[in-house]
């Protein structure tokens, strides 16, 4: 017989343990169990391998709240997050509801039997099959099996070594070697000053500067706070200082962005010395947080370019040579490694390929409620977090709701909940703002967001906080049916 589940968690990293942990204590009567398509819980932090990984959050805010980060370093490495997540699954017991090696491919949802059927693939190839009442997606944004590299002209005759930092060899030796990054990313700003450590030379090539802002790996007010505090205040403090602090600056950025440039550029300066072309490899042609700001935690990015172990050129690639890299300036980049750090393939719900009532569910053609919910999708939520805070932040906001959504269903006999467009004069804008190339990219097959709530998204822990811990469940956006009840008709596709 089919195995049957009150909830199907579809992720075992960051969201997934969280949404479980809330599960098992806001929900203790209900059954579930964690699908996870790899053989290591720990999400993005298992798959990256590469030198240098780190937070680019602080781990006050990355950590979560029921079990906070009390180690002395703010900003954390890949191996030390990745330890404290497999801790807390183990603490909870969450560990044992794992079931690894399963990825879901396909789930369809029948409204007169209130449940979804979920089709897994397990690695030894056979498929399993179980229902579930809800489903819940908690698999990030990005495609875990392939990173982003473009086309470039001449590649495969280049005699060197290429590699992505999504799928890092671990066996690779760069020490003495010629490293050229290409890109001026998160993950180009990491890996420039770890590999610096022990290459010959490291180049960053970048088409086009980005903001790099530098912050102590330890915070000495959080330090001070939980010396003095009761461990249990002082979490919490510290926990709403850095969320308040970030979303601070991100607001007085997006409402200021010549003076938040003008600041963001005189610390580089002050980095680099005046002697430093500033304006053509640290000035962006965007304003700040039209694209994520880097994080260089104890300015080790700068310091690596101030001991001359690492260089920023800026300009385009003509085509690759047998040695390196040609641009269109000319100049040639000679290289026994080029590292494409050119970023992710974005896959929203991990690739799962949805339907409902035997239709086709197209993302492109839905609308996200409450940033955690689509239009015309009954009982499946998804766990995403922010693009200018930490994601834990609004991952736990979510799974709070959902723990209150299937309370609030238990409490009144209902089978079903379904987000419902009833206002037509509803504008529809992308579901994320950013202009980074990865984003674009997946615009046209993302759910779009409206203008106003409850369909707008909005990058906001204040405002995400009253929404969805005390807001109403029943907002009447929301459409609740009982077992056997016929559900309001969905709208055309298309209409969205």
């Amino acid at each position: 017989m089919t195995e049957h589940l009150d909830v199907l968690i579809v992720g075992a990293g960051l969201s997934g343990i969280g949404a479980a942990y809330y599960l098992q204590t806001r929900c203790r009567r209900k059954r579930y169990a964690i699908l996870e398509a790899r053989d290591a819980s720990g999400g993005t932090w298992d798959l990256f391998r590469y030198p240098g990984v780190r937070s680019d959050s602080d781990m006050y805010t990355l950590g979560y709240s029921f079990r906070p980060w009390r180690e002395p370093q703010a900003i954390a490495g890949g191996p030390a997050i990745l330890a404290y997540l497999r801790k807390t699954a183990q603490v909870y017991g969450i560990d044992r509801q794992i079931r690894f090696g399963h990825r879901v491919r396909r789930a369809a949802w029948s409204s007169a039997e209130a449940r979804w059927t979920v089709e897994a693939e397990r690695t030894t190839g056979d498929v399993v099959q179980l229902t579930c009442a809800f489903l819940y997606c908690c698999g990030g944004y990005y495609d875990y099996q392939q990173g982003y590299t473009p086309d470039w002209p001449g590649v495969k005759q280049f005699t060197g070594t290429i590699v992505h930092p999504q799928h890092w060899p671990a066996d690779l030796d760069y020490d003495g070697q010629r490293v050229v990054i290409i890109g001026s990313g998160a993950t180009a700003v990491t890996l420039a000053p770890a590999l610096a450590e022990q290459a010959a030379q490291v180049t960053m090539l970048q088409r086009s500067p980005t903001y790099i802002v530098t912050r102590p790996t330890r915070d000495a007010t959080a330090d001070q706070l939980r010396r003095r505090l009761p461990r249990r205040l002082a979490d919490g403090l510290v926990r709403w200082r850095s969320a308040l602090q970030s979303l601070y600056y991100y607001t007085l950025m997006r409402r200021r962005p010549a003076l938040a440039k003008d600041n963001l550029l005189q610390l580089v300066r002050a980095q680099l010395g005046p002697d430093y072309d500033v304006a053509t490899h640290f000035t962006p042609r965007y304003n700040p947080w039209d694209q994520r700001l880097c994080l260089a935690p104890d300015g080790d990015f700068f310091a690596a370019i101030r001991a001359g172990k690492l260089t920023v050129v800026t300009d385009h690639i003509a085509t690759f040579t047998p040695a390196g890299i040609r641009l269109r300036s000319g100049a040639e980049l000679a290289a026994d490694i080029v590292v494409t750090a050119t970023g992710l393939v974005m896959r929203l719900l991990s690739g799962v390929q949805l339907t409902v009532d035997g239709t086709p569910v197209e993302l492109a053609q839905t609308m996200t409620y409450k940033g955690m919910m689509l239009s015309d999708v009954p009982n499946l939520a998804f766990a995403i977090g922010y693009t200018n805070a930490s994601w834990t932040l609004k991952s736990e906001l979510i799974s709070r709701y959902v723990c209150r959504l299937l309370n609030y269903m238990d409490r009144h006999g209902y089978a079903q909940c379904t987000p419902r467009r009833t206002d037509q004069a509803s504008t529809t804008a992308p579901v994320m703002d950013f202009t980074s190339g990865y984003v674009q990219r997946a615009l046209p097959m993302m759910p779009r967001q409206g203008s106003r709530r409850p369909w707008r998204m909005y990058q906001n822990y204040l405002l995400d906080t009253l929404t969805l811990r005390l807001g109403r469940v029943n907002d009447g956006t929301l459409k609740f049916t009982r077992r056997g009840q016929r559900a309001p008709g969905r709208r055309q596709r298309g209409a969205a």
